[in-house]
């Protein structure tokens, strides 16, 4: 008796007993979107440094903890409206102001990423319907 399988024929096939699972592929990763407490936390931090003021001397005057505002610039609190408007005036900005610096920044950044318009593939119209 011989340890060795016996030699197949080259044109021989292999049948599986079950049949092959087919995965569907795996979605694209989408970009992570922006969160607006970092998109916010930027905006006083660059304004902060921009006019080359300390932490502690911004948090002082908002009367709000030096490690509180540090926080919030870095994204990690989600900060009231009180609390932004005082960081805000504290820096010479309006509530308004902030948020539209923020608004800013997000747009930008979503720009960049922004997907391909979505249509049928194929389609002359590009997925648009006009009513009359």
């Amino acid at each position: 008796m011989t340890d060795r399988a016996p030699n197949l024929a080259p044109d021989a096939r292999v049948i599986p007993l079950r049949p092959a699972t087919v995965r569907p592929p795996a979605p694209a990763a989408r970009p992570r979107e922006p969160l607006w407490r970092d998109l916010v936390g930027d905006v006083l931090r660059t304004e902060r440094l921009a006019q080359e003021r300390t932490l502690k001397d911004v948090a002082d005057e908002a009367r709000i903890s030096m490690p509180y505002l540090s926080e919030v610039e870095r994204g990690r609190k989600e900060a009231s409206s009180e609390v932004l408007a005082a960081a805000a005036h504290a820096l010479g900005l309006g509530l308004g102001d902030l948020l539209a610096r923020a608004h800013g920044e997000l747009v930008r950044v979503t720009a960049r990423r922004a997907p391909a318009p979505r249509g049928v593939p194929g389609s002359a119209h590009n997925g648009m319907c006009l009513a009359a």
